[in-house]
């Protein structure tokens, strides 16, 4: 048999206990010869046990670290291991339908495209609510010389029986990294992921350097797949989920992305700044205070719980930085 084309590398998102379901669907759901990668940054010890059963079982090669990683991070060590064209970058939360893999790499091969995104979709029931079906992502300069991030994703919220039939491949902007085709060699142009953008906006700053190379992105809606959100969190999960939508690696990484483009500080970042912390607030303080004043709105507890969540954050993320993080 030939060598397959593509490499799927699964790197962390934000929790574990969604691993198995993941792992699961590619296997059930790829008929497209691949080879695996699955970087387990720090599992809890029985899907540490569970991956280590299953990479001997299907024979896939397993990375692991002791250590919390951050999203590129996991990536660039994912990529080291990757000598196919084609690798695809895949979060350990997000399950795929029958032929979606088949699907990304027709689109690549019949348009010369370096990278591919899928119709994601989010929540459950899977495969029914859109996340994003492409979008736009580029840099504006004003009258002034100043300039400016536009991001906008394609067609979400809306429902996939009432969509799909009007959506067509085409080129796009923007996609993001819960599922993603990539052309390895691209890599030779832009080189590997920027470490320093931590937790957030890390796909606007691959689509922008992506395009600022010459390179094409598109959007192949004959792919598709579902990231799967929760409301709540296994015990197992709050470590990682704080550090990885901590405070601190969000505000680094969005100055890191200002920066490094020369942006202006604009209302979009200002309105980055307000929301910080939100995706901890509603995963974590909104449900331990409803579980805690058995499912009543207690503002006073919740205020108490966010302030606490708070100072946790601050120095869980303070620890693992001086242990983990190399400097930007």
């Amino acid at each position: 048999m030939p060598e397959p084309k593509v490499t799927i590398v699964v790197v962390p998102r934000e929790r574990f206990s969604c691993t198995q379901q993941s792992l699961e669907s590619i296997y059930k759901y790829t008929q497209y010869p691949f080879k695996l990668v699955y970087v387990d940054g720090n599992s809890p010890q029985k899907i540490r046990f569970d991956l280590e059963k299953q990479a001997q079982e299907k024979n896939f090669q397993l990375v692991r670290t002791n250590y919390y990683l951050s999203p590129n991070q996991a990536r660039n060590i994912g990529l080291d291991y990757v000598d196919t064209e084609y690798v695809v970058f895949f979060d350990n939360d997000v399950v795929v339908t029958l032929g979606w893999l088949e699907a990304l790499v027709t689109c690549a091969e019949e348009t010369n495209a370096a990278v591919v995104g899928p119709l994601m979709c989010e929540r459950q029931p899977l495969h029914q609510r859109i996340h994003f079906a492409g979008g736009e992502c580029h840099i504006v300069t004003d009258i002034k010389g100043n300039k400016h991030l536009r991001e906008k994703m394609y067609r979400q919220g809306q429902q996939v029986a009432e969509v799909l039939p009007q959506l067509q491949r085409m080129p796009t902007e923007l996609t993001e990294f819960h599922l993603m085709l990539v052309r390895r060699a691209i890599f030779t142009h832009i080189g590997k992921f920027d470490q320093g953008m931590l937790n957030t906006k890390e796909h606007l700053d691959f689509c922008l350097m992506v395009t600022q190379a010459g390179s094409q992105i598109y959007f192949e809606p004959a792919s598709i797949a579902t990231y799967v959100q929760t409301s709540t969190l296994d015990w197992s999960d709050f470590h990682f989920f704080m550090l990885r939508w901590s405070d601190a690696w969000t505000l680094s990484s969005l100055n890191h992305l200002r920066q490094k483009w020369n942006l202006s500080e604009d209302g979009y970042f200002k309105t980055k700044y307000q929301k910080l912390g939100w995706r901890r607030k509603s995963t974590i303080v909104i449900p331990l205070t409803k579980q805690l004043s058995f499912g009543n709105k207690n503002k006073p507890l919740k205020k108490i719980i966010s302030k606490f969540e708070r100072r946790l954050n601050h120095y869980l993320t303070n620890r693992y930085a001086r242990k983990h993080l190399q400097p930007l």
